[in-house]
């Protein structure tokens, strides 16, 4: 079999979700991005109790939708798998490009990129490639791609950009090796700089602890 694999290039299309109306009473402008399985639009409720019209949040939307169940009736959407990694990294970056030129908002406002699990590896994969210049990187229970090194993220230690990572105590994707590598990686990402918050409860998202982030 004379097999061959190749690429092309094409014009694409995708939505992403807003919470909110970015105004002169706006303080904090978020990029969030959600795990695997949510749709942007569902990603947003664990947003809804901070101050309307103090917070503007953007929830870009993973590409790659699916049905979760063999019911087909849910659908939920992942950001990147193995296979073709790098590549799919180079679309999904143009992606959050796009979102971030398309809103145009003040530079002067407080700017926070939040991932989640798998939103993780894309936020951060993004602030290190285009030099995004938040003001807070939020990493809630997800891994850093190995790839990434101490001086992806010098900018951020200049910028002097709050980093904070959450994880639970009994997050079921993380072993206690896993974890402690994790730690370590962190700190040594971002200078010890980081605020490592460890939280009692699994692999979810605690709307307590995204209000806590703008106190």
């Amino acid at each position: 079999m004379d097999y061959s694999e190749n690429t092309v290039s094409y014009t694409t299309t995708n939505s992403y979700a807003t919470l909110n109306t970015l105004t002169d009473n706006t303080k904090n402008v978020w990029v969030v991005l959600h795990g695997i399985g949510y749709l942007s639009r569902y990603f947003l409720r664990y947003f809804d109790e901070l101050p309307p019209e103090e917070n503007y949040i953007i929830a870009p939307q993973a590409p790659s939708k699916y049905y979760l169940k063999n019911n087909y009736r849910h659908v939920g959407a992942s950001w990147l798998t193995k296979e073709a990694t790098q590549q799919e990294t180079q679309n999904v970056i143009a992606y959050l490009d796009a979102v971030y030129a398309a809103e145009k908002f003040p530079e002067d406002l407080n700017f926070i990129v939040f991932g989640y699990s798998q939103g993780v590896s894309v936020a951060t994969r993004w602030v290190a490639q285009k030099r995004i210049p938040c003001d807070h990187l939020v990493l809630y229970a997800g891994g850093i791609p190995e790839e990434l090194q101490a001086s992806d993220f010098e900018f951020l230690i200049k910028k002097q950009t709050k980093v904070t990572t959450l994880v639970g105590d009994a997050d079921e994707y993380l072993t206690e090796e896993r974890q402690a590598a994790e730690t370590k990686k962190i700190e040594g990402l971002f200078g010890g700089k980081a605020k490592q918050i460890s939280f009692k409860g699994g692999h979810e998202i605690k709307k307590e602890l995204i209000l806590n982030l703008v106190k």
